[in-house]
């Protein structure tokens, strides 16, 4: 005789995967943002407060707050509310806010109807750590206005949050380009479209540079420049704008979906209006989206021949499954995903084949071969005339770095360190010895130069520079971060500190100091 038996499922371990998925704090707002929007909010405010006992995160809004069932909702994994396919919600599994677990304590006060529920949940990390589910307490009073306001305090990121880290700059551009405060929905449904005011609010300990950022739940594109302008670069801020466009898709088994896609082609300066989080090369190109929020790149649809840096394009379909944390598509093997990319190759292939970008790209061209012939009209001559002019050695140049280099150890300097191998055009430009030790390094006539050039620090272990530069652009970064994480300058001791997730010490090199 058969026995019937239901598999089980171990609650605690389930919900330390789905908040472990969580690992930028930042992430913390992304999905407040969602809850605000999806409760109505007209207007939410987040403050990011630092506290001697550790970091306080306030959001509040003025939605429609929660119903006893939304407030198990919030606590509880996998019986949204937004289960419901009438409902334009961000999101459907409860997964998000269970992000807000990973603190010392989360405090809930929401208003609806003229009862206010307060919920207060402590410890519950290191309860879920403890391999316990934490709980939560709820009280309940009358009030006569609507809205919701959730403290977090001391929350864990996979590599520790230091609000310190943050600033203006790096939420707004976060924003912008992780959140629904970057949604392009406006492009298709401006008549179901609802503007939200986002107020985002810092201790002047982390950062007193403005009194508080505000911006909307709109991605916005560069103003279109269809013409060439003048100067060594005349395509830079070309821009020409494509969409909205609805695509209807269908999938080989009948399954069908709609994608919808607005975009822009334009040069670096173009590019440089928009916000970016992360790496700037690394922000540009194709872009799937859900609920209109950017979520994974897919530059495949981009012909081989175009560079897929001219181009930010967002494409939005329903039908795309995101993992927990909605960093990553799961359903790409399906058949509506293969659909979607089939459709969205074809309509880029008509992009890169409007005369318009054909000529952008010719203005490009033609500008590189004119400021390289005017780069090689430098005659031997005049080289040679600096040569003897100067009272020393002065590079001009990366190689002539290396030079000063070799020649800083022909002369005797400590201690000796040769090239052995040297890439101008390789993000690590050089490999050197050191100590029968080969080191990874990056070559500038500057130090800030490596900045300035947006430059990874986790590959390489030396830094060879000329000079230091401006240590006031150094001190700009030790203040507002780098590529994510932070940077300490140690100029006495000759390094470079960095830290994102993980620490690296990066030796400075200062090959004019080894002429001293």
């Amino acid at each position: 005789m058969m026995e019937t038996k239901t598999p089980k499922v171990n609650e605690v371990n389930e919900f330390l995967e789905i908040a472990s998925d969580f690992e930028d704090p930042l992430e913390v707002i992304r999905e407040s943002l969602s809850n605000s929007y999806d409760a109505g909010a007209e207007s939410v405010t987040i403050s990011i407060k630092s506290r001697p006992d550790g970091s306080k995160i306030v959001i509040e809004d003025d939605g429609q707050g929660m119903s006893e069932s939304d407030l198990e909702s919030f606590f509880d994994l996998g019986n949204s509310t937004k289960n419901d396919p009438e409902i334009d919600s961000i999101g459907y599994k409860g997964h998000g806010t269970k992000i807000f677990y990973k603190s010392e304590k989360i405090v809930v006060d929401s208003a609806r109807d003229g009862t206010n529920i307060h919920a207060e949940m402590d410890r519950p990390w290191e309860k879920l750590n403890n391999r316990t589910l934490p709980e939560y307490e709820v009280a309940k009073r009358t009030t006569t206005s609507d809205g919701t306001r959730i403290e977090v305090t001391g929350f864990k990121s996979g590599r520790g949050f230091s609000p310190e880290s943050l600033t203006y700059n790096k939420i707004e551009h976060y924003l912008k380009w992780k959140t629904l405060a970057g949604s392009t929905k406006y492009h298709f449904h401006p008549d179901e479209f609802r503007e939200m005011e986002i107020v985002v609010e810092l201790d002047d300990e982390i950062d007193d540079s403005q009194d508080k950022l505000v911006t909307n739940n709109k991605l916005e594109f560069p103003s279109e420049q269809l013409n060439p302008g003048d100067g060594q670069y005349p395509e830079s801020r070309m821009c020409k704008h494509y969409g909205p466009h609805t695509i209807d898709v269908e999938a080989e088994n009948g399954d069908t979906t709609q994608l919808e896609i607005v975009g822009m082609v334009g040069g670096k300066e173009t590019r440089d209006e928009l916000p970016t989080y992360g790496r700037h090369s690394t922000q540009f190109g194709i872009w799937l989206a859900k609920d209109h929020i950017k979520v994974e790149r897919l530059n495949e649809a981009i012909s081989h021949d175009n560079e897929f840096i001219h181009f930010f394009f967002i494409a939005n379909s329903q039908d795309i499954e995101l993992s927990a944390n909605r960093e990553k598509i799961r359903n790409k093997s399906s058949a509506i995903y293969q659909a979607i990319e089939e459709d969205l190759n074809y309509f880029l292939s008509k992009i890169a084949a409007d005369p318009w970008f054909k000529d952008y790209l010719q203005q490009r061209r033609v500008a590189e071969l004119n400021r390289k012939a005017k780069s090689q009209q430098k005659s031997i001559e005049e080289r040679e005339a600096i040569v003897t002019e100067r009272t020393r050695f002065e590079p001009s140049n990366q190689t002539e770095v290396m030079l000063g280099l070799e020649r800083s150890n022909r002369q005797g300097a400590k201690p000796t360190i040769t090239v052995e191998d040297f890439d101008l055009g390789a993000d690590v430009n050089a490999l050197v010895e050191q100590n029968d030790r080969l080191y990874g390094c990056s070559v500038h006539q500057e130090l800030t130069d490596h900045f300035e050039a947006d430059k990874p620090l986790e590959s390489i272990s030396k830094i060879v520079c000329w000079e230091i530069g401006d240590q006031d652009k150094l001190r700009e970064y030790a203040r507002n971060g780098y590529h994510g994480g932070s940077v300490e300058f140690d100029l006495e001791n000759n390094r470079i500190i960095y830290r994102n997730g993980t620490e690296y010490t990066v030796h400075v090199v200062e090959v004019s100091s080894r002429f001293e």
